[in-house]
């Protein structure tokens, strides 16, 4: 008979606070989860808010209809094993600055550089700081190499010896226009190639600069007389850092909020389970 109350007890114990407690556990520590991955997302937004073409990156709730349903008591899976957030990207322009140098090139407007590497894969990105190499190709900076419509630019050793090329065997201006024709003299040399998206949400982001395009992207080429390339700029990150700061602080304290609720029910299950221990 005492075993049989004692039983009855626990199952009262846990029906009034463990279930509770246990999920309120489960919840705030789902919600701290998101708020560490939104607060990861922001630390990179801030360390890459001097990286040239960079696209700040946020995130978002998934599955608001499952939370929406379970403010009505509609059982719903907005508690699962997956945390329940994605990303997405800001492709808006970030600022434009000037270097002067004729290896750095700007889009305006709407489209990607196209770039290559090793293997012939190909990425997307707005990143305009290239390089030439010794070989004379264009890359970028981790050394993928740039796409013109005839494939990779390269400015050939035996292309720049001809005389009426260089003139004088030693001067070389490389000069690119705005529609992307390559120069070297007023002799061209190449044209760049200027792609674009319909659906930017289908892009794969695999570096902080270099986008993938996935199964679902499509694909298209930008026409000539809507390519504007702006020598000698440079297409600065389009991060704020100050509203950055502000989000960090924010997220910093719903985290800290969350962490107190595991605190505070912890103590109320420690309660319990003192309670039970005594009876």
């Amino acid at each position: 008979m005492v075993q049989i109350l004692r039983v009855e007890f626990w199952f009262e114990i846990y029906k009034n606070y463990g279930e509770k407690v246990l999920k309120e556990l489960f919840t705030a520590a789902l919600g701290m989860q998101n708020q560490q991955t939104r607060l990861e997302v922001t630390a990179n937004n801030m360390a890459n808010a001097s990286t040239a073409g960079f696209k700040r990156a946020s995130v978002f709730e998934r599955n608001m209809i499952d939370a929406r349903a379970n403010f009505y008591n509609v059982k719903g899976d907005i508690e699962q094993n997956d945390p329940p957030v994605g990303s997405y990207y800001d492709f808006k322009d970030g600022a434009f600055q000037q270097t002067n140098n004729p290896l750095d090139m700007a889009i305006e407007g709407k489209g990607f550089f196209v770039v290559q590497n090793d293997i012939g894969q190909e990425y997307l990105t707005r990143a305009g700081n290239f390089r030439l190499s010794m070989d004379g190709e264009i890359l970028t900076m981790d050394g993928k190499k740039l796409i013109g419509e005839s494939g990779v630019i390269k400015l050939d050793n035996e292309l720049m010896a001809e005389a009426q090329i260089t003139k004088d065997n030693s001067l070389t201006n490389l000069r690119i226009a705005e529609n992307g024709e390559v120069f070297v003299n007023d002799y061209e040399v190449g044209k760049l190639v200027v792609a674009d998206v319909q659906n930017y949400e289908s892009l794969q982001r695999v570096s902080n600069q270099d986008f993938l395009a996935t199964e679902t992207t499509q694909l298209e080429f930008v026409n000539s007389d809507e390519i504007k390339i702006r020598q000698g700029w440079l297409e600065d990150s389009n991060v704020n850092i100050v509203n950055e700061m502000i989000e960090m602080i924010e997220l910093q304290r719903m985290f800290e909020a969350g962490s107190k609720v595991i605190q505070t029910n912890d103590g109320t299950l420690d309660k319990a389970i003192g309670l039970g221990r005594y009876y």
